[in-house]
């Protein structure tokens, strides 16, 4: 995609009680302005022209890997992540538990793939996601956080549309089920990632040098996701 200097950019802007404002792209391909509250309409435009062409070139970026996001099917040998692992399904009739990872495989109950409903299989899914999120994330805030020289007020695992994870103005964090499907060295980083915001709500060269103090590694890990956050669905 090659975008020509005058073509319409469409994108959406979110105020709040930052510095300076950045430009960022989520998952779903959509464009954030995020911007101190006194910033006008033009001055908000201006920021947008003067990133347009890489606002393009990541548009083109984003096209080009989500036309490769894997389309997956609850059927027998069927591949699901977890932890940067890809575990095969199996289909079973003797189980009490939705979906359980045991001897190395996803174990579906049959009752719920037979059904016919993607929108079931997908809930056991993202329920067993959800379940083991807050194993895995919450030990890693608790260790990370003092390294930072932050203290969250709360967390937790949920639905929270196209980020990795968000904080709110009173230090809860939240982070994605989906995070779940990603490499543990990734998750930290997410972690991190958010824990950093603590001290600037931007991603200014400071905030990456906050970054940069815990996870020196944070570029490759940061590209990483960027490559492969498009695979990490159900």
């Amino acid at each position: 995609m090659s975008g020509s200097p005058t073509e319409q950019i469409t994108f959406e802007v979110v105020k709040s009680r930052r510095r300076t404002a950045d430009i960022v792209m989520e998952r779903d391909g959509r464009i954030l302005v995020r911007t101190p509250e006194d910033l006008s309409s033009q001055q908000i435009q201006e920021i947008v022209d003067a990133k347009r062409h890489w606002i393009y070139r990541n548009l083109a970026e984003w096209r080009d890997l989500n036309a490769t996001r894997v389309l997956r099917e609850y059927r027998n040998g069927e591949g699901f992540l977890y932890l940067g692992r890809s575990y095969r399904l199996l289909l079973v009739t003797e189980q009490e538990a939705a979906l359980v990872l045991t001897g190395g495989r996803f174990c579906l109950r049959r009752d719920i793939a037979d059904k016919g409903s993607i929108a079931a299989a997908k809930d056991a899914f993202r329920d067993y996601y959800l379940a083991n999120g807050m194993k895995r994330i919450s030990p890693r805030v608790e260790y990370f956080a003092p390294k930072v020289g932050v203290a969250p007020t709360g967390l937790d695992v949920r639905e929270i549309g196209y980020r990795w994870a968000s904080c709110s103005p009173t230090g809860h964090l939240s982070f994605h089920w989906k995070c779940m499907m990603a490499p543990p060295t990734i998750i930290d980083y997410i972690v991190v990632h958010e824990l950093c915001h603590f001290h600037h709500l931007d991603h200014s060269e400071a905030f990456w040098n906050e970054v940069d103090k815990v996870i020196p590694e944070y570029r490759e890990r940061k590209e990483w996701l960027r490559k492969n956050g498009a695979a990490m669905d159900i």
